[in-house]
């Protein structure tokens, strides 16, 4: 989901004394020239590490051409420069998939990036040829996260999506929802097939698969994205003109944008969080997210506590 219509609510937080702490936080290195390395997470299937924060691409990377030193080109640039490596896209995302082959080949960053996507249509064969062109457009030979989307024709794509991982064409493999839908469906899905990612919506108001999909994710060994974890502009809606409690600090935490990207990184069963934005300062302030300490169980009662009070 995109975030790109709260720019200037975002902005506003970020002024202020809590700029340059915020500057510091979101460069490659420390004061002292030390590598700082973003938190990591296994995928339980593989035990391959993957950095917590990755980057959706609805909406805000459906853009014409960006790959003569466009937006989105310093964009793209910022999250590997702090250690981003997944990117995820889908068909249903316009030009999104295309725009972001285009970007990694002109930024040169294609071999740095976990590359996922989706197939969202109906039939076999016209899903066989969407995933070739998703392959196409995004630049890989071989596709590191191919998802159902929103559960589309699951019946008829998963047994494919089988049959090309063990081919060696998709590393892995994956369902999606998103916006709190399908759950009744998707549970017994993650109980009888062999998935090694799914992806959902959860953030600090919807908290609804902390309940039976995430402890079921980690029983199961299953790896989780989080989408829409700002619930579009909503979250920062509420929060708009309204201080960070100073107790955040004791998870490094900065901006409003890492206090609700840490709330849902604290959760032990949460892999990978992708939030979405064409903004540099917002990618930055994002990624700073990845960094540093998170907040513990006590903690995180406390943040939704305070953030409930508001």
């Amino acid at each position: 989901m995109s975030e790109r219509c709260f720019h200037m609510t975002r902005r506003t937080f970020m002024l202020g004394a809590a700029t340059f702490a915020a500057a510091l936080a979101l460069t490659p290195r420390g004061l002292l020239g030390q590598p700082r390395a973003p938190i990591r997470r296994p995928i339980p299937s593989s035990g391959e590490l993957l950095p917590v924060i990755g980057m959706g691409t609805w909406q805000t990377f459906d853009a014409g051409d960006q790959t003569a030193g466009g937006d989105l080109a310093e964009v793209l640039k910022a999250f590997f420069e702090n250690g981003g490596t997944l990117i995820d896209s889908s068909p249903m995302y316009g030009r999104a998939e295309a725009v972001v082959g285009d970007l990694l080949k002109a930024t040169g960053n294609r071999d740095k990036v976990f590359a996922a996507t989706k197939v969202w249509t109906d039939g076999r064969q016209s899903g066989i040829e969407q995933m070739q062109q998703s392959m196409q457009r995004m630049g890989v030979d071989v596709m590191d996260l191919m998802q159902v989307h929103n559960l589309r024709d699951w019946q008829t794509h998963l047994p494919v999506l089988k049959e090309w991982q063990q081919a060696g064409r998709f590393r892995y493999i994956g369902i999606t929802t998103s916006h709190g839908r399908y759950h009744e469906e998707f549970e017994p899905i993650m109980r009888a097939e062999p998935l090694d990612f799914v992806q959902f919506t959860y953030n600090v108001e919807d908290r609804e698969v902390e309940e039976r999909l995430l402890p079921l994710a980690a029983d199961r060994g299953i790896a989780t994205l989080i989408n829409r974890p700002f619930r579009g502009s909503r979250l920062f809606q509420r929060v708009k003109g309204k201080a960070l409690p100073e107790w955040s600090s004791e998870f490094d935490c900065r901006s409003w944008g890492q206090y609700f990207l840490k709330f849902i990184l604290a959760h032990p069963a949460v892999t990978c969080v992708i939030p979405a934005t064409a903004k540099l300062n917002h990618m930055q302030d994002n990624m700073a997210a990845g960094f540093g300490r998170l907040p513990d169980a006590a903690m995180r009662k406390r943040m939704l506590a305070y953030y409930e009070s508001l």
